[in-house]
């Protein structure tokens, strides 16, 4: 590691990293760059130009922990270096991070969903990237991310993702676009559990699965009444067993029940009331009450992971498109958000950590230590 204090941090598997850079080019240490950049992101900043100010201004300060042989690098130097760094293996260790810090997610929901950085561009013409996470939702913590060219292909980057994690033992949800016998396999292949949303997408399978509720017998219920931000909800979650209408169910590996989830929404104000069916298959026998808590909780990726990436990361706004430069900054903004998130001294947002950060060196010294 090329820390002067080689304490058991982040930073200690970042320094695997391979530096691709020419020997005579290396002004900078690799690892001091990626410490510079996490400490500056921690603090709220989000160009090469905010990073490059950050580390002038902190200079003093940085150097009683990394070398910095000559000075802070400028902010070409950072784009450069996120432009043309390696993004899986920068990936592979940020799992082996992830993995260090939470040890085993056996137990616990695993989200899996896709996320599109609308800002990119390439060559001056606007060129999205889709990254599809995975989320752990008890532990607040992102496991691991993968690039797609476009959301269509997340059939096929699924697999690539859960075949990089531990599964074992957890529960894998996926929206519509994973109910794929491929990926239910993969999942049970890796020990794991499944649960899948079923659309039309899958028409036989959907009208398969109408067809089961309209006339079996429920194998268990469970309702929830919600008030609260001027509404009141109820969600029905029925479960079923009995896969008697399911078209060769044997095609789902491991295909043991049936989910039908009803919600409604009444808003106070209003009286307007919005009605929805959904449904999804699953691999664990398992509760009315057990799928109706893990159907609510796979919406933690997009509540608590891509609504802070978009809202206080500004991720969607982006202009990092050189390269890799998208994708290694996305699994920048991840450790960010990793970091934050995990940190219990504190019980307020993750923008005003950011702003402590920015302004208290000994709490942003406290979460590089994470």
């Amino acid at each position: 590691m090329d820390t002067k204090n080689n304490t058991s941090t982040i930073f200690a598997y970042f320094s695997e990293m391979e530096d691709f850079r020419l020997n005579r080019k290396k002004q900078h240490l690799l690892t001091d760059i990626i410490t510079i950049t996490i400490a500056a992101v921690l603090s709220g900043m989000k160009s090469y130009d905010d990073i490059e100010d950050f580390g002038i201004v902190r200079e003093g300060w940085l150097k009683t922990f990394l070398v910095l042989p000559n000075g802070i690098p400028s902010h070409d130097t950072f784009n450069r270096v996120f432009a043309h760094m390696d993004p899986l293996k920068f990936e592979s260790c940020f799992r082996n991070w992830v993995n260090s810090v939470l040890g085993s997610p056996a137990g616990q929901l695993i989200s899996i969903d896709g996320k599109t950085i609308r800002g990119a561009k390439s060559h001056g013409i606007k060129s999205p990237i889709h990254m599809v996470s995975a989320w752990a939702s008890d532990s607040n913590i992102v496991l691991g991310q993968i690039k797609v060219r476009e959301k269509s292909n997340e059939i096929t980057a699924i697999p690539e993702l859960l075949n990089s994690l531990f599964i074992k033992g957890s529960l894998i949800s996926i929206d519509a676009m994973g109910c794929q016998e491929d990926i239910a396999e993969c999942i049970v292949k890796g020990k794991g559990d499944y649960l899948l949303a079923v659309k039309n997408n899958q028409p036989s399978l959907y009208q398969n699965l109408e067809d089961s509720f309209r006339f079996l017998k429920r194998a268990d219920y469970d309702e929830t009444i919600d008030i609260g931000h001027g509404r009141i909800e109820t969600r029905k979650c029925t479960v079923i067993t009995d896969l008697g209408h399911i078209e060769e169910p044997q095609r789902w590996k491991s295909l043991n029940v049936l989910v039908k989830m009803e919600s409604e929404r009444c808003f106070k104000d209003t009286g307007k009331t919005e009605k929805a069916i959904r449904y999804y298959i699953g691999s664990k026998p398992a509760s009315a009450a057990f799928y109706q808590r893990n159907i609510r909780g796979h919406w933690g990726i997009e509540n608590k992971l891509h609504w802070t990436l978009d809202v206080t990361f500004e991720e969607d706004a982006d202009r990092k498109r050189n390269k890799h430069a998208a994708q290694n900054f996305s699994l920048i903004n991840k450790v960010a958000i990793n970091i934050l998130k995990r940190d219990e001294t504190k019980n307020i947002s993750i923008r005003r950590k950011m702003n402590i950060a920015a302004l208290d060196l000994n709490y942003l010294l406290r979460l590089l230590k994470f």
